[in-house]
């Protein structure tokens, strides 16, 4: 614990030198509280990140109380595995996201070593990752950053982040990854600390 809040006072001391549009906004946010998502292992987190797409936050709780009721508190490969497709739509699940989960899981059992992914290299990581079906690189990242506490990943697909530049920097368009990963680069090695700042931006009162 001590040592993960001196890194992030030590990356925050760093974003603060090498940009002054994000020191203003460091300076406005405070320390970074960046916590890590430890809750449950690889595999939960990847099912549950499946389960959260394209549904509201309250729909993903219903879903996942019942994923917890039905399996004894948690979910694990050969659960999906052994359920029916008439079992999983009974949980919540729609027909494409079933086939995700059993994708996962198929893969889980067959030699996808989850176990192992915090030793892995982040695009390494990210390489693996995303040959399961329903994860893209988004996804990945913020496992990398929220559950590994990667701290130099650039999520450029992340609307927020987006928003969140384009607002800091005064463009009149979103920006393109290009130019992200150019406004980033000062930023290195703490990406994911400053894309942490941009999303707490966003709650920030505009002039």
């Amino acid at each position: 614990m001590r040592r993960r809040t001196t890194e992030l006072r030590r990356a925050r001391a760093h974003l603060v030198r090498a940009d002054p549009v994000l020191a203003e906004i460091v300076k406005k946010v405070g320390p970074c509280r960046l916590t890590l998502h430890r809750g449950g292992d690889a595999y939960w987190y990847l099912s549950r990140a499946i389960l959260r797409q394209q549904i509201s936050g309250y729909a993903a709780a219903a879903i996942e109380r019942r994923i917890r009721e039905r399996f004894d508190g948690t979910l694990k490969p050969e659960h999906v595995l052994g359920a029916s497709d008439a079992e999983l739509r009974g949980l919540g699940l729609s027909r494409q996201k079933a086939g995700y989960l059993r994708d996962l899981s198929t893969r889980a059992r067959d030699g996808l070593r989850l176990h192992r992914l915090g030793r892995m290299r982040d695009e390494r990581l990210i390489e693996t990752l995303t040959v399961v079906k329903g994860i893209g690189r988004w996804t990945v990242e913020m496992l990398l950053i929220f559950r590994f506490g990667r701290p130099d990943v650039l999520p450029v697909a992340d609307y927020g982040i987006q928003k969140a530049m384009q607002r800091a920097y005064g463009m009149r368009k979103l920006p393109k990854p290009e130019r992200m990963r150019k406004i980033a680069e000062t930023w290195r090695p703490y990406r994911s600390i400053a894309c942490w700042y941009l999303w707490r931006s966003l709650d920030l009162k505009t002039p």
